[in-house]
């Protein structure tokens, strides 16, 4: 017998088969509309379960257990994991690690290994060294969150579906759709052809924010039907303290029950 977590009920499965056998719904809670980060714990240990599960809650993150590397593989390449916990097992560890590094995807997530050996594991980030205790999880955990926040910061993007007018490098003016804004950069669409290097500034007006803010960009890139990514070429300060602020309140993180 397993138990399993998710956000809404307990999941008892077999152990071996991962197979669910009846649930038990959970304790509702007032959840809150932040976002929260997802790890994919990998062990067969239910002691390893016990210690690091509980850290993981502490921290606010939602937990989906599984029992072998392949199952971790399936879940992962349905997309939303920012942090991978695996109970180190040589060969299938390392394969899991091979496929992930290896996929598609343009974020790759923070990944924990449970281990005993000193040396550094290839694609590991931190490591919780066994035996695993309450302390040595939390605080290889911490640290793990702390890269996951920055990486999150550096790259989010808040979806926004804007129309303006910009002017292009020769003062001509363009009309472009922005698509998402991050901390970085804008996507953008537009029925214009663009080149990557191509510098476009604009006015922004963001849904709540007290005033306009200008933009220049850069093109870094240009994909099918108009798509492209920009990188900020120069924000005013007062602008980019507005733009800041506005991001740090759309992209709010599930705040972790015990202190980072």
């Amino acid at each position: 017998m397993w138990l399993r977590t998710d956000l809404q009920r307990w999941i008892l499965v077999d152990m071996w088969t991962d197979t669910p056998l009846f649930t038990i719904p959970r304790k509702r809670s007032s959840m809150t509309p932040e976002m929260a980060f997802e790890c994919l714990l990998i062990t067969r240990d239910p002691g390893v379960f016990s210690v690091v599960s509980r850290a993981l809650r502490d921290l606010s993150i939602c937990t989906h257990i599984c029992l072998s590397s392949s199952k971790a593989l399936n879940l992962f390449a349905k997309g939303g994991t920012d942090l991978i916990v695996i109970d180190w097992e040589d060969e299938p560890s390392s394969g899991l690690l091979h496929e992930i590094w290896k996929s598609g995807k343009w974020q790759k997530p923070t990944v924990a290994a449970i281990s005993s050996r000193d040396r550094c594991l290839p694609g590991v980030h931190v490591t919780i060294k066994r035996p695993v205790t309450d302390e040595s999880s939390r605080k290889s955990l911490k640290i793990a969150y702390s890269r996951m926040l920055q990486d999150y910061r550096a790259h989010a993007r808040y979806a926004l579906m804007m129309p303006v007018i910009a002017m292009d490098g020769r003062k001509q003016t363009v009309p472009v759709t922005i698509t998402d804004i991050g901390s970085g950069g804008v996507g953008l669409r537009s029925k214009m052809e663009f080149s990557a290097g191509d510098a476009l500034s604009f006015r922004l007006s963001l849904p709540g924010a007290s005033r306009e803010i200008h933009i220049e960009v850069r093109v870094l890139w240009v994909r099918e039907f108009g798509r492209m990514g920009c990188e900020f070429l120069r924000i005013p300060p007062v602008d980019l303290s507005i733009l800041q602020d506005w991001l740090k309140n759309k992209m709010q993180i599930k705040k972790p029950l015990t202190e980072i």
